[in-house]
């Protein structure tokens, strides 16, 4: 069969005409969910069996993490741990080239945990996600000569772009195996139970054991929310495409909520790729995209951006980057490569936009007559 295709190929070269053939992949196999890791992805968790330790020896082991990396901190019901004593950032880097719009800098990884109403100055209110950046730290900087990923990521000129190792969310590591704990040695960094990938230009690079916070973005600026929506199972067409279904009676019989006829006859005699059929519903990965940041909170590291379609559930992760749309993207530097953080003791909690009301200041104002 082959043979024969091959030869007609040919034929119709020698006729002068040309023919492409052109693979084309249907929509499911391009949207659906991956439900495995792949192989080169190292086992995280230990299991969950008796070590036949001993109560001293436990206790033992919780005394000498609690000496290395410091008693456990709760940020708004998360325990962490603090990272004073294992932060190697005593020289700052300095980015010799500057800003540009072109530049890739890090993002951060935050948990999205709730939704708040904000009121501008002219009254309209406007409706906003709030995502808390939580124990955010540089795990490890890939040049781009040394990043060479088994899944190539969708990046125009990749070989360009390094990569940072960002984790959050520290962990006790008597939890996790030995070769997890691994990527964290030369880092100095407590292990966490997220990692996440970015693709940096090189003058954005950031050293391992660099803390990132809130202040790595501004209030006003764009940025880009990457997550995973929420899984409902597997649904119906009335459900998952919104369909209206059939009437409740005049003569329907047991097809009230089903797709109904979908055109599969005649000579194609199949199913159209991308038909709107039951199936599963959620559980994909969604980028919303241009968000403004209306305010930011520097004390528990949350900001309060645009809009109520954040993918994700409340609690969920997502990814925060710099927004790649053109007409929105920053025209002053941001910090560059990030915000490091200064003890300033007049320093505001709370940063608003200034077209959003603040409560906090005086409204009303009386004048004597």
């Amino acid at each position: 069969m082959l043979r024969t295709v091959l030869s007609d190929l040919a034929r119709l070269r020698l006729n002068g005409f040309v023919c492409s053939v052109t693979q084309v992949r249907e929509k499911g196999h391009l949207n659906r969910p991956r439900l495995r890791n792949p192989y080169w992805f190292m086992r995280k968790q230990r299991s969950q069996t008796d070590d036949q330790v001993t109560g001293e020896n436990r206790s033992f082991i919780k005394e000498v993490i609690h000496d290395t990396y410091g008693t456990p901190a709760l940020i708004k019901g998360v325990q962490t741990y603090e990272q004073k004593q294992l932060i190697k950032t005593n020289e700052v880097p300095v980015s010799t080239e500057p800003w540009t719009p072109a530049v890739r800098r890090c993002g951060l990884i935050a948990r999205k945990i709730g939704q708040y109403p904000l009121w501008l100055k002219n009254g309209e209110r406007i409706r906003t996600t709030l995502l808390q950046v939580v124990d955010n730290h540089v795990i490890k900087y890939t040049p781009p000569e040394e990043y060479k990923p088994t899944q190539r990521p969708n990046v125009h000129n990749l070989n360009r772009y390094g990569c940072i190792l960002v984790g959050a969310e520290s962990t006790n590591p008597a939890q996790l195996t030995k070769e997890y704990c691994g990527i964290f040695r030369d880092s100095g960094v407590m292990p966490t139970k997220n990692l996440a990938r970015f693709i940096v230009s090189p003058q954005a690079a950031l050293a391992p054991g660099t803390p990132l916070n809130v202040g790595h973005f501004r209030v006003g600026e764009f940025v880009d929310v990457r997550g995973k929506t929420v899984y409902h199972g597997f649904q119906g067409v009335v459900k998952r495409h919104g369909f209206k279904g059939m009437p409740a009676s005049h003569g329907v019989t047991k097809t009230h909520r089903r797709p109904g006829n979908i055109g599969g006859g005649g000579e194609k005699g199949r199913v159209w790729p991308g038909t709107k059929l039951p199936g599963h519903m959620g559980n994909r990965w969604r980028i919303t995209k241009g968000l403004r940041i209306w305010r930011i909170n520097t004390k528990y590291n949350v900001m309060w951006v645009q809009g109520s379609a954040v993918p994700g559930s409340t609690n969920g992760l997502v990814y925060i980057y710099d927004t790649i749309l053109p007409l929105r993207k920053p025209q002053v530097a941001p910090p560059m490569p990030t915000l490091y953080e200064q003890p300033e003791d007049d320093a505001p909690d709370d940063i608003w936009y200034e077209q959003v009301h603040n409560f906090k200041d005086e409204s009303i104002t009386y004048k004597p007559e």
